[in-house]
C-alpha cells in the first residue's frame, strides 16, 4: 500500500511578507495531496492559545479533518501540533506526550486505520531547539510507543537539528531518518529541519520537498512529503 505522508511547519500562518493569511496554508497544503500531514505552530502562543488555522477553514476548503488534539475550543493542536487525516480514515487512538527540556514540548501520537483495513501509527514532533533536550524529547517519545511494538510507527515533524550527521541517536537503532531536503528557511533554504523517520514495515519510494512559489512565502518552512510503502498485511475478514 502506498502512503504519503508530509509534514509542515505553518509558523503561525504568518509568511514570509510578515503577513498571516491561513488561506495561503490551506492552498498549500492541498497542493502537497497527503494522505496523513503533521502540522506544527497551528496555533497562536499566547493563551488562550486560539488557532492560527481555523478549523472550519480545513474543513470547508480541504478533504481533511484534524484530529481533537486541542485541549479547549479555541485551539487545534497541543503544543501547537496537529494531524490532519483524509475522509474514510479512522483515528483508533489518539495521544498527548509530554516531553522533557527547558521550554515546554509535546509530540501527538495517533493510531490510525485507513479504508483498506491497514494501520499506521504517526508520531508528530516538534523538538526543542538545543540538541540535548531533543535527544531526551526523542527518549520519550520511544518510552511511549512500546503499547503494539508490532504496529508500523512514522515519526514525522520539525526536528529543528541543523546538523545532517547525529542528533537522532535515542531511535536510530529502529528508525530510518530521512531528511528529504532543504526546507528551512522558505525563501532561501539551506536547512534540512523537518524529517521522518520510518519504523519496520515502512519503506521509502520518494520523497521531497514542496518548492512553489505560493510555499515560498505561506510559511518560513518549507513542507516536505514522503511516499512510504507499508507491508503490513490486511486483517482477514
Amino acid at each position: 500500500m502506498g502512503l504519503r505522508l508530509a509534514s509542515y511547519n505553518v509558523h503561525k500562518c504568518v509568511g514570509t511578507d510578515r503577513k498571516r493569511d491561513p488561506g495561503r496554508i490551506v492552498d498549500v497544503l492541498n497542493s502537497v495531496s497527503a494522505d496523513v500531514m503533521a502540522l506544527q505552530e497551528v496555533d497562536r502562543r499566547m493563551p488562550p492559545r486560539p488557532a492560527a488555522l481555523p478549523r472550519e477553514m480545513i474543513e470547508r476548503d480541504t478533504d481533511y479533518a484534524a484530529l481533537p488534539f486541542g485541549l479547549t475550543e479555541e485551539s487545534l493542536g497541543w503544543h501547537g501540533q496537529t494531524l490532519l487525516t483524509r475522509t474514510g480514515t479512522e483515528a483508533l487512538a489518539i495521544k498527548r506526550i509530554e516531553l522533557p527540556g527547558l521550554e515546554p514540548r509535546g509530540a501527538i501520537m495517533a493510531e490510525l486505520a485507513f479504508p483498506d483495513g491497514r494501520e499506521l501509527r504517526v508520531v508528530g514532533v516538534h523538538l526543542g531547539l538545543i540538541r540535548r533536550y531533543r535527544l531526551m524529547q526523542l527518549s520519550a517519545i520511544r518510552a511511549a510507543l512500546s503499547r503494539r511494538r508490532d504496529l508500523p510507527t512514522v515519526i514525522i515533524g520539525d526536528f529543528n537539528e541543523w546538523s545532517t550527521h547525529g542528533g537522532v541517536d535515542p531511535i536510530a537503532d529502529t528508525f530510518r531518518i530521512h531528511a528529504p531536503g532543504h526546507s528551512f528557511h522558505a525563501n532561501r533554504p539551506v536547512a534540512a529541519l523537518d524529517r521522518v523517520a520510518l519504523g519496520r514495515g515502512l519503506h521509502l519510494r520518494d520523497a521531497g520537498v514542496v518548492d512553489i512559489p505560493l510555499a515560498r512565502i505561506a510559511s518560513d518552512h518549507l513542507p516536505i512529503w514522503a511516499d512510504v510503502r507499508l507491508d503490513t498485511p490486511v486483517p482477514a475478514d
